[in-house]
């Protein structure tokens, strides 16, 4: 959840990690902290709130050193405040964190027995008092990382700064993500590789159980025992030149005007350039697939509950869509051989990733779907279907989104054909639609100032309504969660058939409605919910392509007519119009649409 970084370098490391941090901020904005080495001596800079702040606190007051470490919090233990920022310090040693120590209490209640004072609420700081404790008692750094790595539990990440030893760094992992970075002279470590990216494109990802000892001439890396193993260098795929917002106000606008290009990227990544045809990647063999599984969270799990449709629709292959936090803690009856897919923007979501794991102890084979190939999700996977959506800053996901809708989509066809669910005609007609996506998409994206008057009204209500049937109720519930999360208003998603069983009551003129409904086989049944909705003074905002809107729409209504496409295809072109409600309704009232409260990236705690 929390961004960490650190560096070893000849040149001044707090600006270094200052802009690897800004790279980092989507991981976490609750408060920033760098502690730098310096004629031996350990200096550190922390604030409250949003990197900004500690930009302001560097600027007065600079930070010495090349070496150093730097962390942006997303908070767990302890509130946002300076005290619990990171780093924190015990003596010699300076701790940045990301994920939670989950026997922090019974370690913290022993060190305090043994008279030791701590300064924050954070489970952090036990870290940092254990291993000063060690090297005070005569341990290397090093043989006291050793000896800390088996007394620790949980989902954690974290890199040491030691006064004193200028040409170190110690960095652990176990689940959360961490890479390493090697350059001339240089070695850097951050919790992925677009914090990396403008230092160096040489990778050593770390496994889970790694730790690693970083000086300017390389990296050693160990089990928890100590036992040195080698993991393999690579050039990594990411760019710096892929981290900047050009002229968008915010990285989420951006990056919803790239979805046509994410979309491409990812048909062009799943789709045979010669025939068209989606491969099918292992472990699908469609005959022999007794029921997919598919485990996500947040919109992930939304494309999910898309992909079931098309799943059975299409390739007549039996599908449940699960929340990867419920799906972990529920005793599951799974089929033998079924086939378990995770979809991930990061890779890196913890309740996916143990989701995952409890799948493959009861037998199932494991599909990823994700953005990030060397993510450790993928790496636990039987099979990848790698989205090519690119890095993605806003936390509020987007081309991602689009990019996974398509691979699933693009999936389910080959799946039908394989199975004889399809006929090749067919297929041919619903590759072709896909491939028309992203100048459909592009035509989406052209209705601005229709958005931005419809959203000026969403921007002023308390309540949303959203409503589709079929493939458009998980656009729906999108639509929902994207305007909760960037404008704090309270939106709720609904199968449109549901609304007579209990949301039909909250609609009166002053609750918006936003139905989502192209022309496709649920569309004269959402027409009479338009019509219930009108008949109680809902102020209808119809999202529908020409056919649609000449039957449904009157004067009154917001109507955005979107190009027409196949039905089968219809909610990944969807998404854009319920994205940008969203984003002009946050710019409307002023919140930070890149950033929203409380919220982080990738959520790698439970």
């Amino acid at each position: 959840m929390c961004g960490i970084v650190g560096a070893l370098t000849g040149r001044p490391a707090a600006p270094l990690m200052l802009d690897a941090l800004r790279r980092l901020e989507y991981r976490g904005y609750d408060s920033a902290g760098l502690a730098t080495i310096q004629d031996g001596k350990l200096h550190r800079r922390r604030a409250a709130g949003k990197l900004s702040e500690l930009d302001a606190v560097v600027a007065a007051d600079p930070l010495p050193g090349t070496s150093g470490v730097g962390h942006t919090r997303w908070a767990t233990h302890g509130p946002p405040t300076v005290e619990n920022a990171h780093p924190h310090i015990a003596g010699r040693v300076a701790v940045v964190h990301n994920g939670i120590i989950e026997n922090y209490a019974e370690l913290k209640a022993g060190l305090k027995a043994d008279g030791v004072t701590f300064t924050s609420d954070t489970d952090t700081e036990v870290v940092a008092h254990l291993l000063d404790r060690a090297i005070r008692a005569g341990q290397t750094p090093q043989a006291a990382m050793a000896a800390l790595m088996p007394r620790l539990t949980g989902a954690f990440a974290f890199v040491v700064l030691v006064a004193g030893e200028d040409d170190l760094l110690l960095a652990a992992r176990r689940v959360s993500p961490l890479a390493i970075g090697l350059g001339d002279g240089e070695a850097f470590v951050g919790s992925d590789a677009v914090a990396l990216a403008p230092l160096t494109r040489r990778i050593v990802y770390l496994e889970d159980g790694d730790w690693a000892v970083l000086r300017r001439s390389g990296v050693e890396v160990f089990r928890d025992a100590g036992v040195p193993v080698e993991r393999r260098e690579q050039i990594s795929t990411v760019s710096a030149a892929m981290v900047g917002k050009g002229n968008y106000r915010h990285f989420m606008e951006k990056e919803i005007h790239e979805q046509p290009e994410a979309i491409a990227h990812t048909l062009n990544a799943v789709l045979d350039p010669g025939t068209g045809r989606a491969t099918v990647p292992y472990p699908l063999d469609a005959p022999d697939i007794p029921k997919i599984t598919i485990v996500a969270a947040g919109t992930s799990y939304y494309a999910g509950l898309a992909a079931r449709y098309w799943f059975e629709s299409l390739a007549g292959i039996a599908t449940e869509v699960e929340l990867a936090s419920e799906f972990r803690d529920r005793d599951v009856v799974l089929p033998e051989r079924g086939v378990t897919i995770a979809v991930t923007q990061s890779g890196e979501s913890l309740d996916t990733l143990m989701a995952v794991r409890q799948a493959k102890a009861l037998g199932q084979r494991i599909l990823a779907i994700v953005n990030v190939p060397e993510s450790t999700i993928a790496r636990e996977s039987d099979g990848v279907l790698l989205t090519r959506a690119g890095p993605e800053f806003g936390v509020a996901s987007t081309k991602a989104t689009a990019a996974q809708l398509t691979a699933f989509c693009a999936l389910a066809i080959a799946l039908g054909r394989a199975n004889g669910r399809l006929s090749e005609e067919r297929a041919i007609e619903l590759r072709d639609a896909l491939a028309g996506l992203p100048s459909r998409v592009g035509e989406a994206l052209h209705h601005e100032a229709r958005y931005v008057r419809i959203a000026h009204d969403l921007a002023r209500a308390r309540d949303v309504l959203y409503l589709g049937r079929g493939l458009s109720y998980p656009i729906a519930l999108e639509g929902a969660l994207k305007l909760k999360e960037i404008t704090y208003v309270h939106a709720e998603g609904y199968a449109a058939g549901e609304m007579k069983h209990g949301p039909i009551a909250l609609i009166d003129e002053n609750v918006p409605v936003v139905i989502v409904a192209p022309t496709d086989r649920w569309f004269e049944k959402t027409a009479s919910n338009v019509s219930e909705v009108r008949a109680r003074g809902g102020r209808v905002i119809l999202l529908t392509d020409a056919a649609g809107a000449e039957r449904l729409g009157e004067s009154d209504d917001h109507v955005v007519v979107l190009p027409t496409v196949d039905p089968v295809v219809a909610p990944i072109l969807y998404l854009v119009p319920v994205q940008l409600l969203a984003y002009y309704a946050a710019v409307e009232k002023g919140t930070d649409a890149d950033q929203p409260r409380n919220l982080a990236k990738s959520v790698t705690v439970e």
